[in-house]
């Protein structure tokens, strides 16, 4: 099985075999361990090396003067969590560990030798990015328009698609580590609310979350729910082009 990197920016590009390798190598170099709370990128440092996060779980996160946190995305195997550093002198946000994450560190000289010898690689990189923003544009969404119910239904459904993309994904069962706490500063609730909406989900069958997994137990009903549209995500390239992926992933759509 291709590491997460490779299946996500394969929803965009093919790769040669060759290409795939040289990925493969990139990804397997200098990597760290940070524990759980443990802050990744700091806002104000420069972002370098560029970090990639091959297991665990981290967090986009904004922190106000008086400590009150928001966290506008969370960052799986497979995602970046600075591949600005081509053109920011400094992160304007933090990067933080939600569990024990591991990152590799990609050193800029050789992506920028890869991404002049592999022109795949550089539309893989754009649309990887604007697919980044895209989901921040969700949150906005979320906070402006959708109800408490509707905005952790589509958190809910958002990271099982993506969860399923880079194969981390079982059935209808992802992954999701996180405190009630970390998914009310998700979702702009307060924790009591997010036990209250999360219990309800339960009990409705919709969804089970036991030992930091979360399974959905009725996909086409949690998605109505979530008046989830997945175009954002910008994935039908994949599921036009490639009969395993659009098995896997394109019934979620």
């Amino acid at each position: 099985m291709a590491n997460p990197l490779i299946r996500k920016l394969e929803q965009f590009v093919r790769f040669s075999s060759a290409e795939k390798l040289r990925l493969e190598q990139l990804a397997a170099k200098r990597h760290k361990i940070y524990s759980a709370g443990e802050v990744i990128l700091k806002e104000g440092e420069k972002p370098e090396p560029i970090l990639l996060v091959v297991s665990g779980l981290a967090a986009r996160c904004k922190v106000l003067s008086e400590g009150r946190r928001q966290i506008m995305a969370f960052l799986i195997p497979g995602d970046f969590c600075d591949v600005e550093v081509f053109v920011l002198d400094a992160m304007d946000h933090d990067i933080v560990a939600v569990t024990e994450t591991i990152c590799a560190h990609l050193a800029v000289p050789e992506i920028e030798r890869l991404l002049t010898e592999m022109s795949s690689l550089t539309r893989a990189l754009w649309w990887s990015t604007m697919t980044d923003t895209a989901v921040l544009r969700e949150r906005i969404i979320d906070h402006g328009s959708r109800s408490a119910r509707e905005r952790i239904c589509h958190l809910l459904y958002e990271m099982l698609v993506r969860y399923r993309v880079v194969g981390l994904a079982s059935d209808h069962s992802f992954p999701f580590p996180v405190t009630q706490e970390q998914l009310a500063d998700a979702t702009g609730m307060t924790p009591v609310h997010v036990n209250r909406i999360v219990s309800e989900l339960r009990a409705e069958e919709l969804i089970r979350w036991k030992d930091k997994i979360v399974s959905i137990l009725d996909v086409p009903r949690l998605k109505e729910v979530a008046n989830f549209d997945g175009c954002y995500l910008h994935l039908e390239r994949t599921f036009q082009g490639d009969a395993e992926v659009s098995e896997r992933a394109g019934d979620l759509f």
